[in-house]
């Protein structure tokens, strides 16, 4: 059984949840989202809350069912809070910079590289700590994981672009014959 998919999603003030068929429709001010559960899950609204069931008793049913719930109440909470991915820069000469929807780095190639930000998704650098902030988790992840891509972290010295809480486990470099 899915202890997830029991759990009903309390539908917060400001959003506006609407079941069609298998699609269910949430919108807050100018952002909507759409969750097409494909008709895996039964999906119905009551009393402020979002509560979903599976269709069959199978192993798949019950799998989708746990799924559906977690990617509705991630949507609800980047429409509410928000989602953030925090980035840092080490090494000497490494920089970021946000110039309107680019992210420029520089990052000891011969050349900055220049990422553009998809829509939904800003990125503020303050010294060597990029913050990357969206209403979706799936999109905002991916960049972080995109730009973390451009330099990862070398195991010797930890130069390069890490997520802020990530710990790097570090190597012995060579040592010198006596």
């Amino acid at each position: 059984m899915s202890r997830i998919g029991k759990q009903p999603i309390s539908i917060p003030n400001g959003v506006e949840v609407k079941v069609d068929g298998s699609l269910l429709n949430f919108k807050k001010g100018k952002i909507e989202e759409i969750l097409d559960t494909k008709n895996h899950v039964n999906v119905e609204v009551k009393d402020g809350n979002i509560v979903f069931s599976p269709k069959g008793e199978d192993r798949q049913s019950r799998a989708y069912w746990g799924t559906y719930r977690s990617l509705a109440h991630n949507i609800v909470v980047g429409l509410t809070d928000g989602f953030e991915k925090k980035l840092e820069v080490n090494g000497v000469g490494y920089k970021a910079a946000v110039k309107g929807k680019t992210l420029e780095l520089n990052l000891g190639f011969s050349h900055p590289i220049n990422y553009d930000l998809p829509d939904g998704v800003e990125a503020t650098v303050e010294k060597n700590l990029i913050t990357i902030k969206g209403h979706n988790k799936q999109v905002v992840g991916q960049v972080a994981s995109e730009v973390r891509e451009f330099r990862p972290p070398e195991p010797y010295k930890g130069k390069g672009v890490k997520y802020l809480e990530e710990r790097i486990i570090r190597k012995a470099g060579k040592t010198s014959k006596k």
